[in-house]
């Protein structure tokens, strides 16, 4: 492998993309300084610690366990090394709003039955759906996400070509790939609500994406002691013991480009706010209590900045920042690989609207992860893509970590937040919160008897003001470009700057998109591409 002895290369975002890119680079020698604009690491994996609650911020299903493995392993570790594993039983419960609820189990043979209680049948079509799906999965990972093809060009080549009949057949969406298998409303239902974690609706994702269903059901879902937090904390400890530098409190101003190299404009770090309910019941901005730092990075070096903005120097760049916020607003205009129109025209995936509550008492009969689901959620999907507007009757997850993880709550309470998956760019002011706060409590008493307005004792909220804000996302978005056909595999941006050569993106936005696993993955690809261009030749792996 092609070493990057001497270079000096700054990462902008401590995102996964970013941490894991981090990693790849470090190990191949390189100097690298990771720049996060906010108090701590993790981007949109952010914890909030207050009066005795620590709540994940983002991101809190742990899956693919797969990729964490084959991330760690590239460096001669495992994840139990950075933190331990529970294997959650049930994988989550689903409270439909007609009544009905169901549990999905590690027991393949207990989730075959009870597909067939739903309709005759069902639970045999199950297993051919999970075979197909595990397949499909095998097949994915080799060719299109662990091999980072970045034009057409690459995809006509022989091992793809053997894919390319699974290829053809998934260009269809899931919601008639699906539908070919299971007649059952509510088990398709089961089978799709995985594509909430990529940003997409069942009409609009491409059919290719049911190896999520390999992903949930026989992979299995898992909990990381402390959160998914602790998983930043393991990427961090990692980086630090591979020499790279953690600055927080950084927000890189501007990226300008010199002869040899690149010079930032790194400014002061931004007051951490969160809307926060009073006791009068209204929202006012505050400081988020407890939020700091990730401490596991701090004995490897990381260091909140110096006050004032400054300029710094370095052989290259890598953002790990929103991809459309890194080009227009921290690059000139003639070194944009996007303008405005691209970033306007693309699909975005879901915000989100957001409660951390800490209550009294415990929440049965809620799992530590709960979706609760409209019989019929088309609805919801079109007010997200197709009329931008607040649903009327939600889809929505709750998680209860406490059920879980008793040192994230006080003892006699739990701990839990409601993400509502809503259309970015929504104007969300205090009226607006306020009454859809009621409607989601309102929602989550009828529908699975949990009553909590009586026994909150903390409470925040979040929602798309904050992600435009905090993360610099495009028009609030909570995950980055949605996984449409025309915006997966090479028709998503690319790693390498289009107009900047030594100027890398990571993250998201790339290949091959969203989640943790994906960044994770991303962070490799982008780390390939600069010891690949160093080295005038493709990388050693």
């Amino acid at each position: 492998m092609q070493r990057l002895d001497g270079e000096r290369i700054a990462v902008i975002g401590g995102g996964f993309g970013g941490l894991s890119t981090a990693c790849y680079l470090a190990d191949a020698g390189a100097d690298v300084t990771v720049l996060e604009k906010n108090e701590q690491l993790g981007g949109r994996a952010s914890r909030l610690e207050t009066e005795g609650f620590k709540f994940d911020m983002g991101p809190s299903w742990y899956l693919m366990p797969d990729v964490f493995e084959r991330f760690f392993g590239h460096f001669g570790r495992s994840p139990d090394e950075f933190y331990s594993l529970s294997r959650l039983d049930p994988h989550y419960r689903v409270f439909f709003k007609d009544g009905d609820h169901v549990d999905m189990v590690p027991d393949l043979d207990e989730n075959v039955a009870t597909f067939e209680s739903y309709a005759d049948g069902a639970g045999e079509t199950l297993r051919e759906y999970l075979d197909t799906s595990e397949y499909h999965y095998e097949t994915a990972m080799e060719q299109f996400v662990y091999t980072d093809r970045t034009s057409l060009r690459d995809f006509v080549d022989l091992d793809v070509l053997k894919a390319a009949p699974v290829g053809l057949k998934l260009l269809g969406t899931m919601d008639d790939y699906v539908a070919d298998y299971f007649d059952h409303p509510k088990l398709r239902q089961l089978m799709q609500y995985t594509l909430v974690f990529l940003g997409g609706a069942p009409s609009n994702t491409p059919a290719m994406y049911n190896i999520m269903s390999h992903v949930d059901f026989n992979l299995g879902v898992y909990y990381p002691d402390g959160g998914i937090g602790a998983v930043v904390d393991g990427l961090a400890n990692l980086g630090a013991e591979l020499g790279v530098d953690y600055r927080t409190g950084a927000p890189v101003e501007e990226i300008i480009t010199r002869r040899e190299g690149f010079e930032l404009l790194v400014g002061d770090a931004p007051e951490p706010t969160l809307p926060t309910r009073t006791a009068g019941g209204s929202d006012e901005a505050t400081a988020a209590d407890g939020v700091s730092p990730v401490e596991a990075a701090a004995d490897g070096g990381a260091t909140t900045a110096d006050a004032g903005p400054r300029r710094e120097r370095f052989d290259y760049v890598v953002s790990d920042a929103d991809y459309a916020h890194t080009e227009q607003e921290l690059l000139p205009e003639h070194e944009r690989g996007y303008d405005a129109d691209y970033w306007d025209s693309r699909t975005y995936a879901p915000s989100a609207f957001l409660l951390y509550m800490g209550v009294e008492g415990d929440v049965d009969p809620l799992e530590h992860h709960t979706l609760v689901l409209p019989t019929d959620w088309d609805e919801h999907f079109e007010t997200i893509f197709e009329d931008p507007a607040w649903p009327d009757d939600p889809a929505y997850y709750v998680c209860v970590p406490s059920e879980t993880d008793e040192t994230v709550a006080p003892e006699g309470h739990s701990n839990l937040f409601v993400l509502v998956p809503v259309a970015p760019d929504l104007e969300d002011g205090p009226e607006t919160r306020e009454r859809y706060r009621e409607l989601v409590l309102d929602d989550l008493a009828e529908n699975t008897g949990v009553d909590l307005r009586d026994r909150i004792v903390v409470e925040e909220s979040f929602s798309v003001s904050e992600f435009a804000d905090r993360y610099n996302s495009m028009q609030g978005t909570a995950l980055g470009m949605a996984h449409t056909l025309r915006q997966t595999a090479f028709l998503r941006p690319p790693h390498r700057s289009k107009e900047v050569d030594g100027l890398y993106f990571t993250g998201s936005y790339t290949t091959p998109g969203i989640g943790v696993p994906m960044c994770l993955v991303s962070g490799q690809h982008t780390a390939d591409c600069v010891i690949e261009d160093l080295a005038g030749s493709a990388p050693d792996r």
